[in-house]
């Protein structure tokens, strides 16, 4: 992999190896577009094949945070940290101050969070070292656990998305294939049920798979059935590319809609289900109520200013879907745009203003 050249290709700003070998540290900081404001986004603590796999993980996860940041109409640009580590044994207070000290450097220029791999007691650590660093404990000031903040966004998106799909957001009757029943699903399945949806679940963990059943209802079927499973909506909300050439055929779904990353297994997908006629709900958009909610902990935390916010994600898949409308397009090219329309606009505002500087100056 020829690094600067794919930087090049896509814009990145900055790559930041951070090594520290008291502690056993091994990460990657990666700054993708800070246009719109410092970038955010998590660390995650993974056991890489390689250093390159490492590489190339964080620009991709960088690269998304900063479509997901803006098109939720934050002001932050798009970064990600990882860390080349096993999460279930390489931990240490040591590791993750190390990390903090590495943020500091950046000087407000990247602000991290918690992601795959790590946990709210690894950001207290972190902030030890710096104050660029969101879901940290509720003790100083966070969030707390984002789960059901995500979950919230992603009921309001599938809401905003079956208007589209079936001409009204009342998802009462509507049948759900749910896959996966974490923490974010989980929460998903309550708004939903007291909404009077009905449900088909499958997860690789047995108690989760049952506790949806006990609790709301849920038909229990196998890892591989749900995709082929007769019902209004697939949500996806575990693993991503799960959207693929072998999984296509089997969909009797008129909408996706779920909080997983990286649904599309690669873009020509996304093509695919707009001429087979399946409506999707990008998922860096809907699933963005994770993101808006540790974002207001910048301006000190108050829960109802970012469940307002969370809220917005109604209109921006409303938006999308206008776009897709209007250009022709199938609506994860859409949700790109609507991305990449706010960056370009802010770049340009800011451009004016240098501009009027220097012809005030003289310059």
């Amino acid at each position: 992999m020829k690094i600067f050249d794919y930087m090049e290709k896509f814009d990145y700003e900055q790559l930041v190896f951070a090594h520290d070998e008291a502690s056993g540290l091994k990460a990657i900081i990666a700054i993708h577009d800070t246009t719109l404001g410092p970038a955010l986004g998590g660390t995650r603590m993974w056991t890489y094949a390689s250093e390159e796999e490492a590489i190339i993980d964080v620009l991709r996860l960088a690269r998304g945070m900063t479509y997901k940041n803006a098109a939720a109409g934050l002001d932050l640009g798009g970064g990600k940290t990882v860390i080349i580590g096993d999460p279930r044994k390489d931990k240490s207070e040591a590791l993750f101050r190390a990390l903090g000290r590495y943020v500091q450097s950046l000087n407000g220029r990247y602000i991290t969070a918690e992601d795959v791999g790590t946990t709210v007691q690894d950001m207290d650590y972190i902030h030890l070292e710096t104050d660029y660093v969101t879901g940290i404990s509720p003790a100083f000031g966070s969030s707390g656990n984002p789960s059901p903040v995500t979950a919230y966004g992603v009921y309001r998106g599938m809401k905003a998305a079956a208007k589209v799909a079936f001409g009204s957001d009342n998802l009462s009757g509507k049948t759900i294939a749910v896959q996966g029943v974490g923490n974010v699903s989980y929460n998903l399945l309550k708004h939903l049920h007291e909404e009077g949806a009905n449900f088909i679940v499958t997860d690789i963990n047995e108690d989760n798979v049952n506790k949806a059943v006990k609790e709301f209802g849920a038909k229990a079927v196998g890892i591989n059935e749900i995709y082929g499973v007769e019902c209004d909506i697939f949500s996806p909300n575990a693993l991503g590319a799960v959207i693929n050439d072998d999984t296509i055929p089997q969909l009797k779904a008129k909408l996706i809609a779920g909080s997983a990353n990286n649904q599309l297994k690669e873009e020509r997908h996304g093509d695919i289900l707009q001429e087979k006629g399946i409506i999707y709900a990008p998922d860096f958009v809907i699933n963005a109520g994770g993101v808006i909610n540790v974002a207001d902990e910048l301006n000190g935390y108050n829960r109802d200013r970012a469940m307002k916010k969370v809220e917005t994600i109604y209109d921006n898949i409303l938006k999308v879907f206008e776009i897709a409308e209007r250009d022709g397009i199938p609506s994860y090219k859409a949700a790109n745009k609507m991305a990449e329309e706010r960056i370009d606009q802010m770049r340009k505002i800011r451009s004016n203003f240098i501009r009027q500087e220097k012809s005030i100056l003289g310059r």
